[in-house]
Formats: structure tokens, C-alpha cells, sequence
């Protein structure tokens, strides 16, 4: 069901590397490389940054959120889900805006910014309480002629009824393309969430410009792989994650997610278009230009969880404009940025049936040939850890050996099954960056096996009967979660988080080392375990160095060459999300935003000692 559809694209530009001297759009630039060409800081001065400023959160609370930076203003969240406006060289407030009771999954891991061309109307637009706002850039006051008094409900226009719609909004923000936002969403993760629709609005009114039926309505491509219908009910299928935009061209490359439930999909059966999809729409209109299906038929939560990567590379002899997508799953899967048509061959490799009753699991998967994986892929009790207590190991033994267990493919049912890496493992939100220009990608992956396991949910018959109308006596279920050690940890031996290089004009791992440590073990004198569940961002920069914040209250500039440490700093609190690279007055910052929880768990004790920290070298 790979289904490769190549519409010509008229180029009104050429194409070409951007510039990637500003950071005003989440992860650096449209295209989401987290990469910079700033050069002022560099492999030989690196280990003379210091810190320049820094500007507390003030509240205690975990933030994770990528600053955007205009001019010598940045835009931060702090203070209880508030937006303030800081001087970039000095880090002093400006102005702040709460959306006071509308804080509710505020998107707290970027937001986006917009100007006219001639910068008289500057904006920020930002979701918070499933609605998309606009607020003034240079005074924090709401835009009130955009939408309806500066906000537009983000539930209405899906044809379901706003009031059952619990979730819609993404934490992640979307991407301006010339007059619009461009917006994935988030949606519940059980049966009867919102629909995934991707949507692009205009700036100025919040009027809806397009929208795209990631569950094709009837006529629309891709209709058949779902049951009849399956639109009116079946929710997901959505980009929660990160967009990646070629500004030039106009192509928005979207990576979804699965479709709800995660586990069981016994009321879609089918490979289930456009669910895990990396899919190449047009940025003007909304068009599908191609699309290529990366799990058929998910039951696993294997969603699309990190932005597609953009970059050139040199492959059989030409020079061609790539995008590659990583994976839970371990996978890197490049493509024709203009085709869809994979570089290297991709296998459909048979896999385990499902022994649930009326699941029908697709009979193959998708396996690239090239590049190999960047996560290990499979668990059994020879990789158990050697830092697991006597009963933490026996119990392990125990649940593993009477597992289901045959690889990434295996179906969950009402026996434990193990997954690895893991529904939360292999690449995540921001795990990624690029040197777009050499071909280059580098990939923060995290192993967390997960045991999951299904059971009758009384409550979501009665809610679903109506889907099952045709299979009187199916029933469905619910499936559950990480495999974790009374201590908190991962089973399986380190390293528990890795970052890995690769070079795809050739398709070839360059290095690969663990990244970060556990400070209780590294206190023991245990390191290279890699830090504990990260969700790190690195960025990439133009003089050979990538910068990185884990949890183990680290911030690290690596050697691109080879991953080895060349300067490293501790912060007071753990580290998630993506840094900027900005340059004011002919002076090169760096900003971490160091307000995460250190465990995986959040204790009722811990107080984030939040703040986001800049570093430049000495005047």
C-alpha cells in the first residue's frame, strides 16, 4: 500500500540552501533543521562560552519550549504559562501576556511569528484551550480583529460536534507560510477523538484557507483502505508533532500519527491512508502531491513523532533534494523530495499475524534497506541490564519469557508482548537536525522497551457499539505500558539514550555514541549510559559543533566529526526541547531552556529550578 503519486511542482524560485543566520520559527527555520550557519562560535573558542544571561521561570513548573528571537527580541514562556517578551542580549523583560484560565495545554514548545512585508504588523500566534491566537509582537495585546475577538476555536469545521471534542490542539506549533499558519493537531488517544485534519488559516482574520481529510472522505484518495465511512468516527491520524516546510518550492512535508485507538484496531480494518504517512501537500492549497506510508495498519503507536529533515545530498551521481523521515521504530527513511520515490529499495517484509479477535493486521511492513537503524530493535533477557536489582531481574526474567515476542511487529493481545524500542522509544519530538547543505543528519534515540497488554474496557463497548454493529461480539480493549525498574530505569543494559550520525549520500552511520549520563550512577562512577527518557533537541552549526541539553542538567557542545565532548556546562535543572542560535550587534548567543523534570515520573516534591540560560563568549 506504498502508493508513490508524483504531481509536477511548478518551482517559482530556484531551489537553494536558506541562509539559517535567525531563529524566527520554531527549530531555527521552516524546515525545521535546527541547524545554524552562525560561525563566531567555533570548535577552537567553544570552551570560552559563558554564561551571558540568564531569566528564571519563576514557577516551578516544566517548560521545554524552543525561544524564537526577532531582531534583539526574544519570546519566551515562563511564569505559569506566560508569554514574555525579553531584550536577546541582555535577557530583560519587556512585556508579558498570560492567557490567564485559557493556559490550558498551552503549546509550550514553540510558538510562531508573522510580519508584514512592510514589519508595521508583527505577530504572535500561539493555541492555548484548543484555540489559535494572535497577539501584537512589540506590546503582548491581543489582535482582536483575528478571528473572533483574537481567537479561533480550533473545534469547529471538523464535522464532529465541538462539545465531544476533548482535544484538538497540539503542543507543537505550526508553520507560517506567506499569509497563513499552517496547524497539525493532538488528539485524544482512545476511541472517538477529533479527527486529524491538517489546516492553514489566514494570519490576519484566522479565517480557515484549506484543509486536508487525513481520513479520506468518499471520492477522496485513500477512501478505500478504511471501512465504509470510517470518517464519521475514526479519529487521529493526525501531525501532533512537527512540520517541516520547503519555503521555496511551497511543499509542506507532514508526518502523521496513528489512528485511534493505538492498540486495536479492529473497527479500521485496512492499511488505514493517511495514518502514519510522511505526506507532501502543497502549502498554497493543501493538495496531496505524494505520499508514502511508512506502518500499514498501525497497532502499535509507531506515530511519526519527529519533523521530516530537509536536505541535498550526492546519490548515484546526481545531486538531489532529499527529505528523510525518522522513526520510533529505529528507521531512517529518505526519499525524492519532489517524488516520493525512496533513495535506497524499501522492503515489505512479512510480519506476525494478530491472534485478537476480528483484528486483521496488514501481512507486511515496510523495511528501508539503507541506511541501517539507529536503535536497537529487539529485548529478550539477554539484554537485561546489569545495574537491575536481584528482584527487579527475576521478575523481568519472568514477564519475558512468557511475553510474546517476535520483533517490532509483534501484535499486541491479551498476553504481554514486548516492544522494542518502544511506542515512546526509537526518535522523538526534536530528536533530530541536519547539515542540510553536506547531506549530514543526526539523531537523538532513546531505548525504552514497553510491555503491552489488552484487556475488555466495558466503557469503550458501550461507547463504540455502534462501530461494531457489523461484528456483533467483538469487543475492545486497552493496552498499557513502559517496562520500568523500581528505580525508575530502563531494563535493558545502556546505553539508554544515543546520538548517531549519519552520512546519506552514502547511506552509512558515521559514529555513534551515548548521550549524557544518569547522575545517581555517574556519581557511582557508571557513565556513557546515556540520559534516562530524554526528549532533547541538538542543533547543528556551521563550524562543526552540535549543542545539546539532557537530563542529566548537561548542556554539551559535541565535535560533529566524531560526537566527542568539547565543552559542558552544568545548569540547575534537566534540559528538554531545542536551544537557539541567534547573533545581536555582532555577538553569537546560545539559549537552553533548562525547566524539566529530572525523572521520568514528576514527584510531588520536585521543584524546577527553571531558567533559560544564554550563553556567548566573553565580549
Amino acid at each position: 500500500m506504498n502508493r508513490c503519486v508524483f504531481v509536477g511542482v511548478v518551482c517559482a524560485l530556484a531551489a537553494g540552501a536558506e541562509e539559517y543566520r535567525t531563529w524566527r520559527d520554531y527549530a531555527g527555520s521552516p524546515d525545521s533543521a535546527q541547524y545554524t550557519a552562525l560561525s563566531k562560535i567555533t570548535r577552537e573558542n567553544v570552551t570560552r562560552l559563558r554564561v551571558a544571561w540568564k531569566f528564571p521561570t519563576g514557577d516551578g513548573n516544566k517548560y521545554s519550549f524552543n525561544p524564537i528571537v526577532v531582531d534583539d527580541w526574544m519570546y519566551i514562556l515562563a511564569r505559569k504559562s506566560t508569554i514574555v517578551a525579553l531584550d536577546a542580549a541582555t535577557g530583560k523583560e519587556r512585556w508579558a501576556y498570560s492567557p490567564g484560565a485559557d493556559t490550558t495545554a498551552i503549546t509550550h514548545r514553540g510558538m510562531n511569528y508573522w510580519e508584514s512585508q512592510d514589519r508595521k504588523e508583527r505577530r504572535i500566534l500561539f493555541s492555548s484551550n484548543q484555540h489559535l491566537r494572535a497577539i501584537d509582537a512589540l506590546t503582548g495585546k491581543v489582535v482582536a480583529s483575528f478571528g473572533n475577538g483574537g481567537k479561533v476555536d480550533l473545534r469547529v469545521g471538523l464535522d464532529r460536534d465541538p462539545a465531544t471534542l476533548r482535544v484538538v490542539q497540539s503542543l507543537s506549533p505550526g508553520r507560517v507560510f506567506e499569509d497563513m499558519i499552517i496547524l497539525g493537531s493532538a488528539t485524544n488517544q482512545g476511541y472517538g477523538s477529533a479527527p486529524g485534519d491538517i489546516r492553514a488559516f489566514d494570519v490576519r482574520t484566522g479565517k480557515l484557507r484549506w484543509v486536508f481529510h487525513t481520513v479520506p472522505r468518499p471520492g477522496e484518495f485513500g477512501y478505500e483502505t478504511w471501512p465504509k465511512d470510517a470518517w464519521k468516527r475514526v479519529g487521529g491520524a493526525n501531525v501532533w508533532t512537527e512540520l517541516a516546510l520547503d519555503a521555496k518550492r511551497g511543499i509542506l512535508y507532514a508526518p502523521t500519527a496513528s489512528a485511534k485507538y493505538n492498540f486495536y484496531g479492529v473497527d479500521r480494518r485496512g492499511a488505514n491512508l493517511f495514518s502514519d504517512c510522511l505526506l507532501a501537500l502543497d502549502a498554497r492549497t493543501g493538495k496531496r502531491l505524494w505520499h508514502y506510508q511508512t506502518v500499514h495498519h498501525d497497532i502499535w503507536d509507531y506515530d511519526h513523532a519527529t519533523a521530516p529533515k530537509l536536505l541535498t545530498v550526492r546519490h548515484g551521481g546526481k545531486t538531489i533534494d532529499a527529505v528523510a523521515q525518522v522513526t520510533k521504530q529505529g528507521y531512517v527513511f529518505v526519499f525524492n523530495r519532489l517524488t516520493g520515490e525512496p533513495l535506497w529499495p524499501v522492503e515489505e517484509r512479512k510480519v506476525p499475524r494478530s491472534d485478537m479477535p476480528g483484528e486483521e493486521t496488514w501481512p507486511t511492513q515496510p523495511v528501508p534497506t539503507k541506511p541501517p537503524p539507529f536503535a536497537r530493535q529487539t529485548f529478550t533477557v539477554d539484554d537485561l541490564s546489569p545495574y537491575l536489582s536481584a528482584e527487579d531481574r527475576a521478575r523481568f526474567r519472568d514477564e519475558m519469557l512468557s511475553a510474546r515476542n517476535e520483533g517490532l511487529f509483534t501484535p499486541p493481545g491479551t498476553r504481554n508482548t514486548v516492544q522494542m524500542p518502544g511506542n515512546n522509544g526509537g526518535a522523538n519530538w526534536s530528536g533530530a537536525a541536519v547539515d542540510p547543505a553536506h547531506g549530514l543528519l543526526y539523531v537523538v534515540s532513546k531505548d525504552l522497551p514497553a510491555m503491552l497488554k489488552l484487556a475488555r474496557d466495558p466503557e469503550q463497548d458501550k461507547l463504540l457499539a455502534p462501530a461494531l454493529a457489523a461484528s456483533a461480539g467483538e469487543r475492545f480493549y486497552s493496552g498499557f505500558g513502559f517496562m520500568l525498574a523500581s528505580d525508575g530505569l530502563s531494563p535493558i543494559k545502556p546505553p539508554w539514550t544515543s546520538l548517531t550520525a549519519y552520512d546519506l549520500n552514502e547511506g552509512v552511520i558515521r559514529w555513534k555514541i551515548p548521550l549524557g549520563d544518569v547522575p545517581h550512577l555517574a556519581a557511582k562512577g557508571i557513565r556513557n549510559t546515556g540520559t534516562h527518557y530524554p526528549k532533547v533537541g541538538p542543533v547543528v552549526t556551521a563550524t562543526g559543533l552540535i549543542f545539546t541539553g539532557t537530563r542529566d542538567k548537561k548542556v554539551r557542545a559535541l565535535d560533529t566529526r566524531d560526537g566527542s565532548v568539547l565543552w559542558e556546562f552544568e545548569v540547575d535543572a534537566a534540559l528538554e526541547g531545542v536551544p537557539a542560535v541567534y547573533e545581536w550587534n555582532g555577538r553569537q548567543y546560545i539559549v537552553f531552556c533548562a525547566a524539566a523534570q529530572a525523572g521520568l515520573t514528576p514527584s510531588t516534591q520536585e521543584q524546577i529550578r527553571g531558567a533559560y540560560v544564554a550563553f556567548a563568549l566573553p565580549e
